[in-house]
């Protein structure tokens, strides 16, 4: 036993015990508080968000930080205790630079923002939101101000998401992805869109929701520690290891929107429900970063929701579950409709290969905006304009536009959109490395068995939570940094097949 250490996981726990309390309140706020909570909410958070910082910045935290070094260097590298102790260092020192007030500020600006986004945004009334959204620029700009040492003013944004990347390392990925990514989506959207109309029935919500919670659990999400609500933005959040809760979105007229944001959603919470215990409480508790998150949300719902011999499997009981509607429907003509690409207005409705464009086009105009070279006024012509030259398509309205996504609207404008596609490109990396050491997954998936993936990255993956940085976790699982060519691979493979090309 060591009483510093001790003593330094007690604080710890309190600063997190702090931060899941304000998560279970901004869970609240997005799946049923009434409109009219809102101002008060946002004060709740703020005095808990202020509390939380101060305890943060304690520089009673950081001399003891410092005294336990010394014992994280004697541990080995990739012990418990001694990565906790370097990740509070890293956090100690982060933190040292916002202040408390700035913090309980922020909170409040952004539970304003979001509440006039979701009022605004089935409206199609993007100048009601507009005033939030300039304020939370503001925020965002005064918060990157906070270091100075920064090459990029979206650099401090970046790494709280995907740390240690930078807006050029962000920019070299991209780059490169996107010319290999621009010819394959030329060759396939020149031949004739799959036909996709077994989607576009009448599913009754309930129906849905019923197989959507079938198929979550059969690959894993433990409803014993979650459960799936409605909001307006399907989201994961977690208050603890054993309390890990998703949401989804229905609409009765595609089976697909809801379907997919569950599978998306529980890939997210397996990472989260599959942390090992002994961080419970603890900043390593959680997923080491956006990038490494959305990997896992990817993976599941489009490498295993997407991919044949899954529904080899499952579709004999979506027939079961909405009886009629597939009977004359072979399995490859559902294949082909679930993976139709096209390009499409809204992100989250994208298919795998026009996907990371709606990413791209987000992160450029994010920058900009940061730099100063766009004005929020301007933003909707700018989209548009992304849309038109990008995808060939125009957006009708804001709602189907600038105003789609929660991110500017719930929280900082930049830093959340890039983990994306860095999440597409590892889910590749990954699944290459896992079917190394298991050839018979996609044999197990068309029996309806996940064990064995599921374990694997439960024991690559998952259980380390946040101990180590997120190219540290790359290099142990694949033995090298983060690549494009996986990914590639994955999606020559299989669009190949199912476009000939």
């Amino acid at each position: 036993m060591n009483p510093q250490l001790d003593e330094l996981k007690t604080r710890l726990r309190d600063i997190s015990a702090l931060n899941n309390a304000a998560a279970l309140l901004n869970w609240d706020q997005l799946t049923g508080m009434p409109a009219g909570g809102a101002e008060a909410r946002g004060f709740q958070q703020a005095v808990l968000a202020r509390i939380a910082t101060e305890k943060s910045v304690d520089p009673a935290l950081g001399k003891l930080i410092d005294d336990l070094l010394p014992l994280a260097e004697s541990l080995p590298a990739d012990s418990d205790d001694a990565c906790l102790i370097r990740a509070a260092k890293r956090d100690f020192d982060k933190s040292q630079h916002v202040p408390p007030e700035f913090v309980a500020r922020a909170y409040q600006q952004i539970a304003r923002s979001y509440q006039a986004w979701a009022e605004a945004r089935p409206n199609n009334d993007y100048a009601k939101v507009l005033p939030e959204l300039e304020r939370n620029l503001e925020l965002t700009r005064e918060y990157s101000a906070f270091f100075p040492g920064a090459a990029h003013v979206a650099d401090p944004l970046i790494d709280d998401s995907d740390a240690g990347m930078q807006a050029a390392d962000i920019q070299r990925v991209f780059a490169a992805l996107r010319a290999e990514l621009v010819p394959i989506v030329q060759a396939i959207t020149s031949q004739p869109p799959a036909d996709d109309a077994c989607l576009k029935q009448h599913f009754p919500a309930a129906a849905q929701l019923e197989f959507g919670k079938k198929v979550a659990a059969a690959i894993g999400y433990d409803f014993n520690r979650g459960r799936l609500d409605l909001s307006p933005h399907p989201f994961t959040t977690r208050f603890s290891i054993g309390d890990v809760r998703i949401t989804t979105r229905v609409r009765e007229d595609d089976l697909g929107d809801s379907l997919f944001s569950i599978i998306h959603e529980a890939g997210h919470a397996l990472y989260e429900q599959g942390i090992s215990t002994a961080l419970e409480g603890l900043p390593l508790a959680s997923g080491t970063s956006s990038g490494v998150h959305e990997s896992q949300s990817r993976t599941w719902e489009n490498l295993v929701g997407r991919s044949l011999p899954f529904w080899q499997h499952f579709y004999p009981e979506l027939k079961a579950a909405f009886p009629g509607l597939f009977d004359a429907v072979p399995l490859e003509t559902f294949y082909r409709a679930i993976n139709k690409v096209e390009p499409s207005l809204v992100r989250t409705d994208a298919d795998e290969v026009t996907y990371n464009l709606h990413v791209m086009i987000r992160f450029d105009l994010e920058l900009a905006l940061l730099e100063g070279k766009l004005a929020l006024r301007d933003l909707p012509e700018a989209w548009n304009e992304r849309y038109r030259s990008d995808l060939g398509i125009t957006p009708p309205d804001n709602r189907n536009g600038c105003m789609q996504d929660v991110h500017w609207f719930g929280g900082f404008v930049g830093g959340a959109f890039q983990g994306y596609t860095l999440g597409n490109i590892l889910s590749a990396q990954f699944m290459e490395k896992a079917l190394q050491a298991h050839p018979g997954i996609p044999e197990e998936m068309a029996q309806g068995k996940f064990d064995t993936l599921r374990g694997w990255l439960t024991d690559n993956l998952y259980t380390h939570g946040r101990k180590f940085l997120p190219n540290e976790l790359v290099r142990r699982v694949t033995g090298g940094d983060i690549e494009i060519a996986p990914y590639i691979r994955y999606l020559k493979n299989k669009f190949g097949a199912l476009y000939s090309l």
